[in-house]
């Protein structure tokens, strides 16, 4: 059973990877899609997202957790440091995943993450033992590419297309797991 699953924002729900101020950002048209089928499952969904932008004053996190609250997210763990900040929250360190789990008495290993970045996404869910799932949109390609040297010791669980071939993937798995059959 899945406990929940965390959702990067730029270039996994939308965008192009880059910063998109809330404001401007549109979700991909499955993405919504995906995260109504997580809920139908009874999974939580919360999203997980670096942000450096707030620390330069140009986004707000309350703009950001509004704009999660509207696509439906039970919960929304972001970072406002810069990466030369050294705070524990900025993937890939895992701080924000430690966060989401002692709020929502989590088991992370029963957790996945979804994102498009292997360098800070797939990091970050490795450090917790969260299934990873790498998404082709936003960085995911690169990721794969030039930049796969920074994560190379990781593999993802699965390489997804998109959001909702991601979702859809993580439920079969996951109802083949609830519902094995013991053979005689």
């Amino acid at each position: 059973m899945i406990d929940a699953v965390f959702i990067d924002r730029d270039g996994t729900i939308g965008g192009t990877g880059h910063f998109i101020h809330p404001s401007d950002f549109k979700p991909y048209p499955f993405s919504l899609e995906a995260n109504d089928l997580l809920k139908e499952a009874g999974i939580k969904v919360f999203a997980l997202t670096n942000q450096h932008r707030i620390s330069r004053g140009q986004a707000t996190i309350d703009e950001f957790l509004e704009e999660f609250a509207n696509y439906g997210f039970d919960d929304a763990f972001i970072c406002p440091h810069r990466p030369e900040d050294l705070c524990e929250c900025h993937k890939p360190k895992p701080g924000m995943l430690l966060k989401a789990a002692k709020k929502h008495r989590l088991d992370l290993t029963k957790c996945v993450v979804i994102g498009d970045v292997g360098a800070t996404d797939m990091l970050a869910a490795s450090e917790v033992g969260a299934t990873k799932i790498l998404v082709k949109t936003g960085w995911g390609l690169d990721s794969l590419g030039n930049y796969r040297h920074p994560w190379a010791h990781v593999e993802p669980d699965f390489i997804a297309e998109n959001l909702l071939d991601a979702v859809h993937w993580l439920l079969n798995r996951d109802f083949l797991h609830d519902h094995d059959i013991e053979m005689d």
